[in-house]
């Protein structure tokens, strides 16, 4: 193992060499490029990569949700290991409204015979951890509390369009059980569109179709769920993201010295129906003994039945759900190493630690690779090596059950971060396999492809890029959507954010996404974890090190114009007689120019030159200012909490990204009602940013 290790090591170094040789770094200058290179090559050969096995043992070995002992006891873990690291750490605690525990629930058939039906996974003997005694049933937080026994109907995947086509079926919803397969949209869509329809309470399950059987092995012979994995998650689903009873505000702890206005619970519109998700080995006994119309073409699921659209009048089924809701107390774990010359700049790493179950995968994998990050980076400080800007690592709580703890951070310090923050990078579950991959708003996605030119892919005489983009010049970079702690920073504050990582195979929210899954699927060689680490260290420092914020100004323009481009096809698919967003489509030119112009004025005054102290300040808060022309504090007309106008997240799906938001909310409606406004909106967001970047050129 450690002749391994050394190959790989040589080879690291060998790569990094050949790539970096004599390269001009985005942000730096001639002379401090070279020192930053140094200072790159000593933080890679630093880096342990055992450390990060040690770490996600130490976290995962126990279920950790939030509000729980377990998680309490990994908070010390953090705290404990950044600090002896190093770093200057401090808890922010929130009290926050959720539900901490399942409570009670059942589901079982009472007609035409009676039959409770399983709510667990089944204890495996390959596996160890899924005999835990802490480990819970099948749930869903935020689920309404109730006792109904009803017909079923199946919804498909409980999207708004399976709901609307039930409708035109004449499918009569009202009073019944509905069964909804996960996938398509967030689950707490599903829970909401049946209570709009008049359902009785709703069970959702992964169909063998899409996890299961259908695709391959199942767990612990494959990857794929079996008859007894559950998804677990949150259903909250309010207008903004966050604690329910606190838009806009942080959620401060009740017996603290500043008090917060909170909502009434029955002001928010939280689900009233029960709500619960089963394994497909369960439902299977229900389908088995529908008898309505067979479901139209698409839904079909995996199980060896025909599907039908009801259960009928013989086919009676009882879901009972008691889940109490409370203010739980949520700690962020936030730990800062100082910049040397402008500590009030901040780059800020972030994941998640709480966890459906032992989280192995999803989050902890990032809170490993970040716990081990802070040791290296922490080390290389004390050999003289402090980054100049801050460095923020932050292990949010509560995520889980609405992206709670991060959004009630950059709540309570949005206005200092508006002005401190230079990028969020979030890495949720960001070693949960060896296939890379990043989303990005626009300015930070070149830093992360020419970050991962200096790093080997392990096993590997390529580079992490190499393997990335394949036979591509640049790898496809996604847009950044819902679902994560990036959500706040990016969509509500307006600071450039990228989520990235190595995915893989993954037991998503099920008990059963534990150690040995990991060992035996996720990564056997558990070598990611310092790769993955290597690429956000270094990602890390350019960021903090460069003399000017080495954001890639001039991609703007070329992504507006291509977001501009799908929008303008979107609406024209609707609405014959438009024509184009023709103030927008101005802007962007005149944006492309200026931007081009900015890119070529910072790199050419780097190379040829110095500037003073107080000079790269006044550019670089100009740099950290872009971003902001695209938040417009009247926000979307789905929930003002979203105020970018760049992008957000489908309010009608959760998960999905919306680019453009305002336009694509006119899309789903098919309405072209406020259009003009957009156009106008929209361009005078484009055309201050010019303004921004026409007046830093003018001070280069």
């Amino acid at each position: 193992m450690k002749k391994n290790l050394l190959l790989f090591k040589i080879c690291l170094l060998m790569v990094f060499s050949i790539n970096l040789q004599g390269q001009q770094l985005d942000g730096f200058q001639k002379s401090s490029s070279d020192k930053q290179l140094a200072t790159e090559k000593e933080f890679l050969e630093k880096v342990d990569f055992s450390k990060f096995k040690k770490h996600l043992t130490a976290i995962t070995s126990d279920p950790h949700p939030a509000g729980s002992e377990a998680n309490e006891k990994v908070k010390e873990y953090l705290v404990k290991t950044m600090q002896a690291a190093g770093w200057d750490v401090q808890v922010h605690p929130y009290d926050v409204y959720l539900s901490k525990e399942p409570g009670e629930s059942l589901v079982e058939i009472v007609r035409p015979i009676r039959k409770p039906l399983n709510q667990q996974e089944f204890i495996l003997e390959d596996d160890p951890y899924s005999a835990h005694p802490d480990l819970w049933k099948g749930w869903n937080a935020f689920s309404g509390s109730g006792d109904v026994t009803a017909e079923v109907v199946y919804a498909n995947y409980g999207t708004k369009a399976d709901f609307e086509k039930l409708k035109s079926l004449g499918i009569d919803i009202k009073g019944k059980i509905v069964l909804a397969r996960y996938g398509g949209n967030f689950r707490g869509f599903k829970a909401k569109f049946a209570e709009e329809n008049g359902a009785a309470g709703l069970l959702i399950f992964t169909d063998p179709g899409d996890s299961g059987y259908m695709r391959g092995l199942t767990y612990p012979d494959g990857i794929f769920y079996n008859e007894s994995s559950i998804q677990r998650g949150s259903l909250l689903t309010v207008d903004w993201t966050g604690d329910a009873l606190t838009p806009f505000e942080p959620a401060l702890p009740l017996d603290g010295k500043k008090k917060v206005k909170r909502l009434e619970e029955s002001e928010v519109g939280l689900h009233t129906i029960p709500v619960t998700s089963l394994p497909y080995g369960s439902v299977k006994e229900i389908i088995e003994l529908m008898q309505g119309s067979p479901v139209p073409t698409g839904w079909q699921g995996g199980l060896p039945f025909t599907y039908r659209l009801e259960g009928g009048k013989d086919l009676k089924v009882r879901l009972k759900v008691d889940q109490k809701r409370e203010f739980v107390r949520a700690n962020n774990v936030v730990g800062t190493l100082k910049g040397s010359d402008t500590p009030d700049e901040w780059v800020i790493l972030g994941c998640h630690f709480d966890a459906w179950s032992f989280g192995s995968t999803d989050p902890n994998s990032g809170t490993a690779m970040l716990l081990s990050l802070s040791e290296t980076l922490g080390q290389l400080a004390k050999d003289g090596k402090s980054p100049k800007r801050s460095i923020l690592i932050a292990h949010w709580d509560a995520e889980e059950h609405g992206v709670i703890g991060s959004t009630e951070w950059v709540e309570q310090f949005r206005d200092e971060l508006g002005a401190k923050a230079v990028a969020y990078i979030n890495l949720d579950a960001a070693v949960s396999g060896r296939n890379f991959g990043a989303s990005s708003s626009p300015t930070l996605k070149k830093i992360i492809m020419e970050s991962a030119k200096a790093v080997v892919f392990p096993d590997s005489a390529k580079t992490v890029f190499e393997v990335w983009a394949k036979s591509q010049p640049e790898p496809t970079i996604g847009n950044l959507g819902g679902g994560s702690d990036h959500i706040a920073f990016y969509m509500h504050a307006g600071i450039p954010s990228l989520s990235g990582g190595a995915s893989g195979p993954t037991l998503y929210h099920t008990n059963y996404d534990n150690l040995h899954f990991y060992e035996k699927f996720a990564d056997p060689t558990f070598k990611m974890g310092g790769a993955v680490e290597q690429l956000v260290g270094i990602m890390s420092l350019r960021l903090a090190n460069a003399e000017i914020i080495p954001y890639h100004n001039s991609r703007y323009a070329q992504d507006l114009e291509i977001h501009f481009g799908n929008a303008t096809k979107k609406v024209k698919a609707y609405d014959k007689d438009f024509e184009s967003f023709t103030k927008v489509t101005e802007a962007i030119s005149e944006l492309k120019m200026s931007a081009n112009s900015l890119d070529e004025k910072i790199a050419n005054s780097l190379a040829n030159g110095s500037f003073e102290k107080k000079k790269l300040k006044e550019i670089n808060k100009a740099l950290i200012s872009m971003e902001k022309s695209f938040i417009d504090t009247k926000g979307m007309y789905f929930g003002s909490w979203y105020r970018s106008l760049y992008a957000a997240n489908d309010p009608f799906s959760g998960y999905a990204s919306w680019i453009l938001p305002g336009i694509e909310y006119e899309v789903e409606l098919k309405s072209s009602d406020r259009l003009q406004e957009w156009d106008e909106r929209y361009s005078a967001a484009i055309l201050d940013l010019k303004r921004k970047m026409d007046e830093l050129i003018g001070k280069l």
